[in-house]
């Protein structure tokens, strides 16, 4: 078995993605499409494809055919025959769905529940894609801004107090009344359910114009370097940040409830370098900007609006947690001086992203189970053992590491992602 497999990957052009990142991290023409999505990975859905003496092969055949070799032991132990990580470039010009991925047994329950229905594994009413769980994590590469997690009732309250309209009211009285969790739901239930309703958009258009007059026409300037959660006159600007986002989500899906529930939910923002992980089970959706984004192999998205995609609000609600809590930072460490490990408590996946520069030399990066390495900017090269088993990637070229190939270490100057099994 070879030591690096060259990938050609799958770009999916989502009507929400950026119509420049992922262009020219590849090299392509800017020609307006949009580009959400750069697939790498064995996911049936879009694998890539490794490329050997002028023949196509997809990584999930190259595992299957060898799944020692490829994954390791550990690895195929563990998982089976299959990668267990699945990576992206993520690039987001408008607002993603309000979303969840499910938990291990519901995803299992969900999937054999629509195959005994026989529901086409392709089929656009089809709400689960496989049977595994998506927990996931985002590192940004450009200032990166989304909502996760739902907020305290009282923090919901508060935001929601003073704006006009009958389901902000009904929020309100939900919110007012019983334990945290279950206030949290009830309240979201009736903004995801009053899509159906004959008034749902006159009723949001008055109450996102009282919004508006809130918010006075500089609410993203105010929000802008907000925290959540900080002390003494932050209220303030905490609100015009949640406003400056609800405006926002209304613009670009109008008439859809669920942009009020995103005032249940926390806002948090990134900067380069920095990174959010959320589990199974927690409600988020990513607001705008560009990032490497790495999750367990699924494609489980159960939505519940601000999307042209299947809505399933029934299995969301079944798969959500309500206990309020803000999405938890990944641990991070220093790999070498420009290069960050990002960890989670998941086995399925680890990431490495940063920069390599001549004067670092070679630098080792993980050392075992397959490896995808893709470069962001610049030229690298790889070295597989301790031979002269070499590769070079130049920005937006990807290979997949076995296994078999041992160790692997960096030189060059450029921005790296590494995924790897921990």
């Amino acid at each position: 078995m070879q030591s690096f497999y060259p990938l050609r990957n799958t770009v999916q052009p989502y009507d929400w993605g950026s119509t420049h990142v992922i262009q020219q991290l590849l090299g392509l023409d800017v020609d307006g499409a949009p580009a959400a999505e750069l697939w790498l990975g064995a996911h049936p859905v879009a694998p890539s494809l490794t490329v050997h003496d002028g023949t196509a092969t997809s990584l999930v055949d190259l595992v299957r055919d060898d799944p020692v070799a490829t994954l390791g032991q550990r690895v195929q132990d563990t998982y089976g025959p299959r990668l267990p990580y699945l990576l992206k470039v993520l690039a987001a010009e408008r607002g993603l769905s309000l979303q969840v991925h499910p938990r291990p047994h519901l995803a299992r329950a969900g999937f054999n529940r629509e195959n005994a229905a026989g529901v086409p594994l392709g089929a656009p009413e089809r709400s689960f894609r496989d049977d595994q769980h998506k927990p996931e994590m985002i590192v940004a590469l450009t200032p990166f801004e989304g909502l996760a997690g739902f907020r305290r009732p009282r923090q919901a309250l508060a935001l929601l107090a003073g704006l006009d309209g009958t389901l902000v009211g009904r929020m309100r009285d939900a919110l007012g009344r019983g334990r945290s969790a279950d206030a949290v739901r009830r309240a979201f239930e009736l903004a995801v359910h009053a899509r159906t309703a004959d008034d749902a958009a006159p009723d949001l258009d008055r109450s996102l114009a009282s919004v508006g007059r809130r918010a006075g026409g500089g609410g993203e300037a105010a929000a802008s370097g907000a925290t959540e959660g900080a002390p003494g006159g932050a209220a303030a600007a905490v609100r015009a940040r949640a406003d400056a986002v609800a405006l926002r989500l209304g613009e670009q899906y109008p008439g859809d409830p669920g942009v009020l529930a995103s005032y249940l939910l926390n806002v948090f923002t990134l900067e380069p370098g920095e990174a959010v992980f959320l589990a199974p089970g927690q409600v988020h959706a990513y607001v705008r900007g560009a990032g490497v984004e790495i999750m367990a192999s699924s494609d489980n998205v159960l939505r519940a609006g601000l999307t042209h995609k299947r809505v399933d609000v029934d299995a969301l609600l079944e798969c959500s947690d309500f206990v309020p809590a803000p999405p938890p930072r990944p641990a991070t460490s220093r790999l070498a001086r420009g290069l960050t490990t990002y960890r989670v408590p998941i086995r399925e996946f680890g990431l490495v992203v940063g920069d390599v520069l001549p004067v670092d030399g070679e630098l080792a990066l993980p050392g075992e189970g397959p490896r995808v390495v893709l470069a962001l900017g610049g030229v690298l090269r790889l070295r597989a053992g301790a031979g002269a088993d070499t590769c070079t990637v130049a920005a937006g070229e990807s290979v997949f590491v076995p296994d078999a190939a041992g160790t692997l270490s960096v030189c060059g100057e450029g921005r790296v992602t590494v995924a790897y099994v921990p």
